[in-house]
């Protein structure tokens, strides 16, 4: 999960604000394209997992697999739940 303290938050949000910038300024748009952070999550597991180990791939694995769930969880399932209240449900509930 994603809740770590607020100390290791302030060190970590200062660096990831810092990126965020610099991906939305490598596109005129300030879009962050699909390569981009593909690029980049790449880079940080390759760089924080240099050795390549079963346990290294499992743990990459379950860092991103957890990450994907939190995401739909708190991001993705709420704008499923006010899409079916906008336009009704595709398994026939009536919301």
């Amino acid at each position: 999960m994603p809740y770590i303290t607020r100390d290791k938050r302030e060190q970590l949000d200062r660096m990831i604000d810092e990126l965020v910038i610099s991906l939305k300024n490598l596109d005129p748009t300030g879009d962050v394209t699909e390569g981009n952070m593909n690029y980049t999550i790449t880079r940080l597991l390759n760089a924080v997992y240099e050795k390549t180990s079963y346990r290294n791939i499992n743990e990459i694995i379950g860092i991103l697999e957890c990450a994907k769930l939190e995401y739909y969880r708190k991001r993705a399932s709420v704008y499923e739940d006010k899409k079916i209240k906008e336009n009704g449900d595709v398994y026939g509930n009536k919301d």
